[in-house]
C-alpha cells in the first residue's frame, strides 16, 4: 500500500531532516530541533509532510449505509465537505484505528462519496477490514494512498500564510470542514483540520504536484517541522496516538473517546460489546496528569497510587510550553473507589527505579488557536 518513500523524500534529505522508520516509511524526526519546531507552530507557523497517512475512497450506492457500520460516529450529521473523527471497532469493541471520514459529495441520500484518512501504521490491516466487510457490489473501495499527498500547514498565523496561494476565502472554513480548491493551480482538496492544537490546514493533492507546493510554500519561509514536534504538539493540546494511547485491546469508552461513539445509531461493528461495558461500567481509563518535579514521563514507565500499581504511561514528554513533564496514563480504578481518577489527585510516576509526584490534571494541557466557529 506504500512505497515507503513520501515524494518530498528528497527535499527532507536537502534540508538537513533527520530521517528515521515510522510505519513502513522514511520520515523526518526534525530538523533545527523539537524544541525550536514546537515553538514555530505554537507561536507562529510551521510546514509538515504527512504523506505517509492512507487515503482511502468509499463511493457508490449504498456507501453511506456501509460506513455507517463500520465506524462508530454518526455519519447523517455531516454535509457536504464537512468531516468528523471516528474510530473503527473490531466486534469486542477494541479500537482498529481512530480516523477522519470526510463526505466528499452527495448526489442523494443514497449516493455519497467518502475519504477516509487512516494511520500509517494501520493502513494496510484497515483496508483489508473494510474489504472483508463489504458485501454489496455497489460499495467501491478504493485505495488512494499512493497518489495522494498530504502536506499541513499549522499555527496561529496559518490562515494568513496560506490565503496568498489561493483565490479561494478561507475565513468561512471553520474547524473539521473543507473545500476543492487551486493552490499553485493545482487542484487539491484543503481541509482546516490538524493534529497540534493549532489553527491550520491540510491540504491533499495528488502525489506528482507535492513538490511544487513544497518548493512554493518554502519559498516563503515557512519552516519545516518533522514528527518530533508533532508528537509533543499533539501530546500537549491532549490528542492520541495510536498504539501507544490506544490500540486494538482498548476500547474508545476507556481512552475518552465515547463522544465519538453514537449508541444511540442502528447497529455498527462493536456496538453490542459497547453497550455492555457502558452499561457494566469501565474499570480502567486514559488520564492526564502533569509532574511536579523536573522528571520527564515516558511510554511504559509504571504509575502509583499510595504504592499500589494502577497502571503505566502511554505517552510521555517534555512540555516545551509548559517547561515540565505532562503525560496520559492508562489507569486502574482503586478496588475501594469506584473512580479514583480525580482532578488534582497526586500519583506517582516510576522513572529508573524512583517514584515521582505527578497531578492528574483535565485535558488539553495546553488550548491553542483552533477556529471552532460558532
Amino acid at each position: 500500500m506504500n512505497n515507503n518513500a513520501t515524494p518530498l523524500l528528497s527535499h527532507h534529505q536537502k534540508e538537513g531532516g533527520k530521517l528515521i522508520p515510522f510505519a513502513g516509511w522514511q520520515m523526518p524526526v526534525e530538523y533545527s530541533g523539537i524544541l525550536e519546531e514546537h515553538n514555530h507552530v505554537r507561536k507562529n507557523i510551521g510546514l509538515f509532510d504527512l504523506s505517509h497517512m492512507g487515503e482511502i475512497k468509499v463511493s457508490g450506492a449504498g456507501a453511506h449505509q456501509f460506513l455507517q457500520k463500520l465506524v462508530t460516529n454518526d455519519l447523517d450529521l455531516l454535509k457536504e465537505g464537512q468531516a468528523c473523527y471516528t474510530v473503527m471497532c473490531h466486534d469486542e469493541g477494541g479500537i482498529l484505528d481512530d480516523l477522519i471520514i470526510y463526505l466528499l459529495s452527495s448526489e442523494s441520500d443514497r449516493i455519497k462519496e467518502y475519504l477516509l484518512v487512516v494511520n500509517a501504521s494501520n493502513a494496510d490491516k484497515i483496508l483489508k477490514w473494510i474489504e472483508k466487510q463489504k458485501n454489496n457490489k455497489e460499495v467501491i473501495v478504493s485505495d488512494l494512498s499512493n497518489e495522494t499527498a498530504l502536506l499541513a500547514i499549522q499555527g496561529p498565523n496559518s490562515q494568513a500564510f496560506l490565503q496568498a496561494f489561493t483565490s479561494c476565502n478561507l475565513d468561512p472554513i471553520i474547524y473539521y470542514h473543507g473545500i476543492q480548491t487551486e493552490i499553485e493551480k493545482l487542484s487539491c482538496f484543503l481541509s482546516r483540520t490538524g493534529y497540534t492544537g493549532e489553527d491550520g490546514f491540510e491540504i491533499y493533492v495528488n502525489s506528482k504536484g507535492a513538490e511544487k507546493l513544497w518548493t512554493a510554500f518554502r519559498k516563503k519561509l515557512i519552516p519545516p517541522i518533522g514528527l518530533g514536534a508533532r508528537d509533543t504538539l499533539r501530546l500537549e493540546a491532549g490528542y492520541l496516538l495510536y498504539g501507544n494511547d490506544m490500540d486494538e485491546q482498548t476500547s474508545p469508552l476507556e481512552v475518552g473517546l465515547s463522544w465519538v461513539v453514537k449508541l444511540e445509531k442502528d447497529d455498527f461493528i462493536g456496538k453490542k460489546a459497547l453497550l455492555e461495558q457502558k452499561k457494566k461500567g469501565i474499570t480502567k481509563k486514559l488520564t492526564a496528569f502533569t509532574m511536579l518535579d523536573r522528571s520527564i514521563p515516558r511510554n511504559g514507565y509504571s504509575l502509583y497510587c499510595n504504592n499500589q500499581k494502577i497502571g503505566r504511561v502511554t505517552s510521555g514528554t517534555f512540555s516545551p510550553t509548559l517547561e515540565k513533564g505532562i503525560g496520559l496514563g492508562m489507569m486502574e480504578f482503586l478496588p475501594e473507589k469506584s473512580s479514583p481518577l480525580k482532578e488534582g489527585m497526586e500519583i506517582q510516576v516510576e522513572i529508573r527505579g524512583e517514584k515521582h509526584p505527578a497531578l492528574i490534571c483535565k485535558k488539553p494541557f495546553v488550548r491553542g488557536s483552533v477556529k471552532y466557529g460558532s
